[in-house]
């Protein structure tokens, strides 16, 4: 089957990566994921700078790879 006969099945063609970036995108939109607090008042960290952010949601991005790549 290739791939064109395999989007029209409903995006079954679609690779691991993808799936775990649309994994990725769900989660951190859902949850705040790499954002940081926006606290008010006395707050244990400070604001979490873009380099952090970036970082955690690369991080999400990996373990969400290993998910989808082992099939659980």
């Amino acid at each position: 089957m290739d791939a064109k006969a395999k989007e029209e099945k409903g995006g079954q063609g679609r690779n691991s990566n993808e799936v775990a970036l649309e994994l990725m995108k769900f989660i951190a939109t859902s949850t705040g994921y790499g954002k940081g607090t926006q606290a008010v008042g006395f707050a244990g960290k400070g604001a979490r700078t873009p380099e952090e952010q970036a970082e955690s949601l690369l991080e999400l991005y990996r373990k969400c790879r290993g998910v989808v790549e082992s099939g659980d």
